[in-house]
C-alpha cells in the first residue's frame, strides 16, 4: 500500500494513521494492498493465525498463476479451518454485497457489475478509519477489482482506496479454499508496500506487520462465524 497523510513526516505518526487503517478495514482486505516495494517480511504470527499454523497449509499461494507481491515490504497471510461445506463457504465469501451484514468494519457495498462474481467484477465499499491522536476520523473508498477467479477455489483482486486524509494507491489480496476433513480450510494472503515501510525498523515495523496479520485474522473469523452459524449439516 501506499499511504498519503497531511500530518508531519515523523514515522511514528505516519506508523500510528496506519495502523489505525489495518483495524478499520480489517487488513484492507477488500480494496488492495500491495505495489512493488524494496524489502519483504511477515509479521510474527497472532494467538489466531499460529493456531491456524498446525493446519496443512493451502494448496499453492496463487490464482490462475497470480500472488500477491511477494517483494512487497510487508506481507501477512493467515489460515483459518471453517466446519461447513468448501461451497457454503466460497459462497458466503464470494457474495460481496452480503459482507456489511456480518463485517463490522464495512459501512457500505455496492457490485459495480452483475451476475456472479468473475474474473472481471468490480465492487465498491466504504470503510471507517476511527479518530485517534494522531488523525482525525475519515472514511476509506475503496474499489475493488478481481483480477484472477477460479470458482470454489481462489479468488484475487486489487484496487485503490481513498480518503480525505489517507489514501492506499494499490494492493493485493489473495484467498483460497481448500476441503479438509469434511470442513474448507480458508488461506489468505496480503501484501503492502510504500517509501516509508521501507524505512522502518524494529517496533514501528512489527506495529505496522502485526496490524495487516491482525486485520486478516479478523476477516477469516467474521467469515467463520459466519459461515458456521447459518451452515447445514455436511
Amino acid at each position: 500500500m501506499h499511504f498519503t497523510t497531511p500530518t508531519g513526516p515523523r514515522v511514528t505518526r505516519i506508523v500510528a494513521v496506519a495502523a489505525g487503517i489495518a483495524v478499520a478495514v480489517a487488513g484492507c482486505g477488500s480494496g488492495g494492498d500491495a505495489e512493488p516495494g524494496s524489502g519483504s517480511s511477515t509479521a510474527a504470527p497472532t494467538s489466531e493465525s499460529a493456531a491456524a499454523d498446525s493446519a496443512e497449509p493451502a494448496e499453492g499461494n496463487e490464482c490462475a498463476g497470480m500472488g500477491i507481491d511477494h517483494d512487497a515490504a510487508v506481507t501477512r497471510e493467515s489460515d483459518i479451518v471453517i466446519d461447513a461445506p468448501l461451497r457454503e463457504v466460497w459462497d458466503t465469501h464470494t457474495d460481496v454485497e452480503g459482507w456489511v451484514g456480518w463485517q463490522k468494519a464495512i459501512l457500505t457495498i455496492e457490485r459495480l457489475d452483475q451476475g456472479a462474481l468473475s474474473a472481471t467484477s468490480q465492487f465498491r465499499w466504504t470503510t471507517p478509519v476511527p479518530e485517534s491522536q494522531f488523525s482525525p476520523a475519515d472514511t476509506l473508498v475503496i474499489t475493488s477489482s478481481v483480477r484472477q477467479l477460479e470458482p470454489g477455489a481462489c479468488v484475487i483482486w486489487e484496487g485503490p482506496a481513498v480518503g480525505k486524509t489517507i489514501s492506499i494507491d494499490k494492493g493485493v489480496h489473495l484467498w483460497t479454499f481448500t476441503e479438509k476433513d469434511g470442513g474448507t480450510l480458508v488461506h489468505t494472503e496480503e501484501s503492502w508496500a510504500a517509501p516509508f515501510l521501507d524505512s522502518l525498523k524494529g517496533p514501528d515495523y512489527d506495529t505496522v506487520a502485526a496490524m495487516l496479520g491482525g486485520g486478516l485474522d479478523l476477516w477469516l473469523q467474521d467469515l467463520k462465524a459466519e459461515v458456521e452459524s447459518s451452515a447445514g449439516p455436511n
